[in-house]
């Protein structure tokens, strides 16, 4: 359950799939916001308490939104909440070494598939190997 703490005494560790046990380490993030007047509460608090009241066990994400983990696993633990397992995927680059996303104007999956490519054409696009 929620029922809030004083921060722990003893080093809060998480575990990634890829990267194996981490010791977090939320300063590298400096002070985070958690709430302010015009919006209730941030991704930082948002994902966490939704991540346990779900029971979700496994949670993925990008490799970018690896030093936001060392923030949650401190609110889990000042929050007394469950404690996943994480993995943290490499991000889908372009061919300038560019962060593939939909707000850059990058195309969907579903965008390709609607233009005709073909699974095997999509991984040789990404620089992966086809299925």
């Amino acid at each position: 359950g929620c029922r809030g703490g004083h921060p722990p005494d003893r080093p809060l560790i998480w575990t990634d799939r890829e990267a194996g046990p981490q010791a977090a380490q939320p300063g590298i993030l400096g002070d985070v916001v958690l709430a302010r007047r015009e919006v209730a509460t941030s991704y930082h608090l948002a994902v966490t308490v939704d991540d346990h009241l779900q029971g979700v066990t496994l949670v993925t994400r990008g490799r970018d939104l690896m030093e936001a983990t060392h923030v949650h696993r401190l609110l889990q633990a000042l929050l007394h909440l469950d404690v996943p397992t994480w993995h943290h995927h490499r991000l889908l680059m372009n061919e300038r070494g560019e962060r593939l996303a939909k707000r850059d104007g990058a195309a969907s999956l579903a965008a390709l598939r609607d233009s005709g490519a073909t699974p095997a054409e999509v991984c040789r696009r990404l620089g992966m190997k086809t299925p």
